[in-house]
């Protein structure tokens, strides 16, 4: 019996093994399908090909910042749910690890489908099974902007975009890890909150969210840990949405200097506020910035501990 069950182990182990970026690109396309159905079940208009364009980046990224762009996906389905008065599930997260590999993202995806037919079932909403055809020479960068689709689309859905107050949520975990990493650095936090700028907007917020970004870049470059350019970022506009999502690569980004720190403690969840202003958001941002540039240099630390 035992050698049965070792078996099937490493059978599960070696399909884990075999999952692509191309393969998690067919099941992100079978999300597409099942949003782009509530959203026709529902009257909902849409240009499909409008949000695509919309909604698509340019960038090298890795797994893990499309496993934190599906995160953003299962918060968004949480608001869905509130909206037809159904309790808030916490989205699962996970311990950092250096490189998150593909396997991981399509568990995310499975989650995904699972929630959105539970909603379905819930609603009395008929069920469709979808069919995709199989993808060859996908990237995680067409994985990350499947789903960028996907959060545009749940947007439609839920007939509004994140508010401040989620955002604020989502930089209070920033928050946390950092202070995690300046503890196991051993520096001495000294920061003080900054200065409230009144007529803060998210432009400002997302400028400080890609200095962050490139803070952590630094780090990841001292310490040989494959990074991220996220430089060609920008918004001419931007909204608390894409403040929201800038803080989400923020998070994924710092995974790798915890893991790399052997900081074994996963991200806290989100907390619930209310009524918080672009202002509050914007100064919790730019002392995440300050906290982040006490530190210099992590390769000097010892990792053996």
């Amino acid at each position: 019996m035992k050698k049965i069950v070792l078996l099937m182990i490493f059978v599960a182990n070696i399909w884990a093994g075999d999952i692509t970026p191309s393969d998690v690109y067919s099941e992100v396309m079978r999300i597409k399908k099942e949003v782009n159905y509530l959203l026709d079940y529902y009257h909902i208009e849409y240009d499909e090909k409008a949000m695509e364009r919309e909604s698509a980046v340019k960038v090298n990224l890795k797994p893990r910042d499309v496993w934190q762009k599906s995160y953003e996906i299962m918060i968004k389905i949480n608001i869905l749910r509130s909206i037809y008065d159904l309790p808030s599930i916490s989205p699962v997260n996970m311990a950092p690890v250096l490189n998150l590999n593909p396997d991981l993202v399509w568990e995310q995806t499975q989650r995904v489908l699972t929630e959105l037919r539970i909603f379905e079932y819930r609603n009395f909403i008929p069920t469709k099974t979808f069919k995709v055809k199989k993808y060859e020479n996908k990237t995680p960068l067409d994985v990350f902007n499947g789903f960028s689709y996907i959060s545009v689309a749940m947007d439609k859905l839920n007939r509004s975009s994140f508010t401040p107050s989620y955002v604020f949520a989502q930089n209070m975990r920033v928050y946390d890890d950092l202070s995690l990493i300046i503890s196991r650095l051993g520096i001495e936090d000294n920061t003080i909150p900054a200065k409230i700028n009144p007529k803060a907007t998210p432009n400002d917020t997302f400028k400080t969210g890609m200095k962050i970004l490139e803070k952590i870049k630094q780090l990841q470059i001292l310490a040989g840990i494959s990074f991220v350019d996220f430089s060609s970022i920008s918004k001419g506009k931007a909204t608390p949405s894409d403040v929201f999502s800038i803080t989400q690569m923020i998070i994924a980004e710092l995974q790798t200097l915890k893991a790399y720190l052997k900081i074994n403690s996963i991200t806290i969840a989100a907390k619930e506020y209310d009524s918080k202003t672009p202002v509050e958001v914007d100064q919790l941002m730019s002392w995440n910035l300050r906290k982040l540039n006490l530190v210099g240099n992590i390769v000097d630390v010892s990792r053996g501990e």
